[in-house]
């Protein structure tokens, strides 16, 4: 298939890119059901189920991912010690209060 994309205009352009972008999705997703069932047969041949092999209970997320845990706090607010904040994500507010004034956030560790 030879397309000349020299002579397509922007919107012909702009509609082949969402085809292709969606045509590549389905692609990852046929290839990874693809690599599913082969592995499943592979544990299969050996006597065991995938799910056995790689201790997940059925398709998703892994347990540990979708049970919620939350990551324990690493820095305490000093002057509200009901604030805390495990060291992940956005920093809040008083941790960036903290570096402006030049306060090393080592300093509220918990």
């Amino acid at each position: 298939m030879n397309i000349d994309l020299d002579t397509m205009s922007r919107r012909e352009l702009e509609t082949l890119r969402v085809d292709i972008d969606k045509a590549l999705v389905r692609v990852a997703q046929r290839e990874r059901e693809m690599a599913r069932k082969a592995a499943e047969e592979a544990a299969a041949a050996h006597g065991f189920s995938l799910a056995e092999l790689t201790g997940a209970s059925g398709r998703g997320r892994a347990k540990s991912a979708s049970s919620g845990a939350k990551n324990p706090a690493r820095y305490r607010n000093p002057a509200n010690p009901a604030e805390t904040w495990s060291g992940r994500g956005r920093k809040p507010g008083w941790i960036k209060d903290a570096e402006a004034k030049g306060i090393d956030i080592s300093t509220m560790e918990i």
